[in-house]
């Protein structure tokens, strides 16, 4: 269990929804859309895009964006979209790639934030491969306090899956986290800390770092 993330989820997902009433920024309503939905509302986007991107490009056209939205449930319309994907189609190329778009949309984060992320990251990642896996965890998990192997329902393996599950998205575990899907996650619970110095006191407390 991560220490107070449920909590933060929550808070953030509040914060978000009373913010979404406020602002007229285009991206900034898709953003807030996202989070209302949690820390892995902007990864879970990225998901849906990635399984549309049929022919593997990494780019969407605005058909492909529309569809993407819908799929995901943002309620936005045509002309609000078609001013979002303007602003991400930088070259006027009529395509924008989802990467470079995942990255804006993700809540800004000072850099001393993105070093913390990367710390705990590098920890995770045993094999030092750029993705954790339930190998990585055996080494710096311990899953012997957890109350559902404590019970018996689980085994130590379940318990590694359910832990990497947090940080993936809803729609698509595959049991592996990336440096990216890490780094999203954590924009989400970074945008309801409000200051540097509370997340990293946070980040140190949660991973021993």
């Amino acid at each position: 269990q991560m220490p107070g993330t449920a909590r933060h989820d929550r808070e953030m997902a509040i914060q978000a929804k009373r913010n979404l009433a406020k602002t007229t920024d285009p991206v900034e309503r898709l953003r807030l859309q996202c989070l209302a939905r949690g820390s892995a509302g902007i990864k879970g986007l990225g998901r849906v895009f990635r399984i549309m991107d049929d022919d593997n490009s990494r780019t969407l056209d605005f058909k492909e964006f529309v569809k993407g939205l819908n799929d995901y449930a943002m309620m936005i319309d045509k002309e609000e979209a078609q001013e979002i994907f303007r602003i991400f189609d930088k070259d006027g190329s009529g395509t924008i790639d989802f990467d470079e778009f995942l990255v804006t949309l993700r809540p800004p984060m000072s850099k001393a934030r993105k070093e913390i992320i990367m710390q705990a990251f590098r920890k995770l990642d045993k094999t030092g491969d750029g993705v954790i896996t339930i190998e990585d965890l055996r080494g710096v998990y311990n899953a012997k306090h957890h109350p559902k192997y404590q019970n018996g329902d689980w085994t130590e393996d379940q318990v590694f899956r359910a832990f990497l599950d947090n940080f993936d998205s809803p729609y698509d575990k595959d049991g592996k986290v990336t440096t990216e899907e890490f780094m999203n996650y954590y924009a989400g619970v970074s945008a309801s800390i409000d200051t540097d110095v509370y997340f990293i006191i946070m980040m140190k407390n949660a991973w021993k770092l």
